[in-house]
């Protein structure tokens, strides 16, 4: 069995594919590595350099065989979405639409998708915030996360995709860039390390 990880050379998708190998998969590994590192794809899996634009993928992808799609790959930086709300769609919704028109071609194979908790559901007004709150998105990399999981619904209802969307918030770990809009827990650790507050919104 062949698992394809888009954003597998990334901080949480190069995890993703160490349990998959792990677990015994075959691993396939698309990147782009604009934000991603080579030295993060795991030994044992291949790694394909290509993004999502639609014909960049379509010859990616030729001839590659695979029974499962992990959707990891983004843009991941709340405020490069403000900036420049156009790239953030570019890559975030059109990239899964034409992830999703490989995998229709293919038969539909399983896609586990990578969505985002905090940005769906804005400033929530309930804590803990149950999965069925208002979604109020504050970002367009919000809008496009939640724009991505209603078209995993139309694939799903029109061409009978299985799919499931995780709503990961605030991860941290090893391999995670400290910079930019990495992440709260990296944020606050780096600021400990050089003496400075964490400000803490909500």
């Amino acid at each position: 069995m062949r698992v394809l990880i888009t954003g597998g050379a990334g901080f949480i998708g190069s995890h993703v594919a160490e349990r998959y190998l792990a677990a015994g998969w075959d691993v396939t590994v698309l990147d782009d590595l604009s934000t991603g590192r080579r030295e993060n794809v795991p030994q044992g899996a291949d790694l394909i350099v290509s993004d999502l634009s639609g014909p960049a993928l379509q010859r990616a992808l030729e001839g590659v065989q695979f029974e499962l799609v992990n959707h990891h790959a983004a843009q991941i930086d709340v405020r490069v979405s403000v900036q420049d709300p156009a790239l953030d769609a570019r890559i975030n919704l059109v990239g899964l639409v034409n992830l999703l028109e490989v995998v229709r071609a293919r038969g539909c194979p399983p896609v586990v998708f990578a969505s985002s908790g905090g940005v769906l559901y804005g400033e929530a007004t309930t804590i803990p915030t149950p999965e069925g709150a208002p979604k109020t998105p504050f970002s367009p990399y919000g809008v496009a996360k939640l724009a991505s999981e209603y078209y995993l619904q139309y694939y799903a209802r029109v061409h009978g995709l299985r799919y499931i969307a995780l709503r990961y918030g605030n991860v941290y770990g090893p391999r995670q860039n400290p910079a930019g809009d990495a992440g709260v827990a990296a944020i606050f650790c780096g600021r400990a390390l050089r003496g400075q507050p964490a400000t803490i919104f909500g």
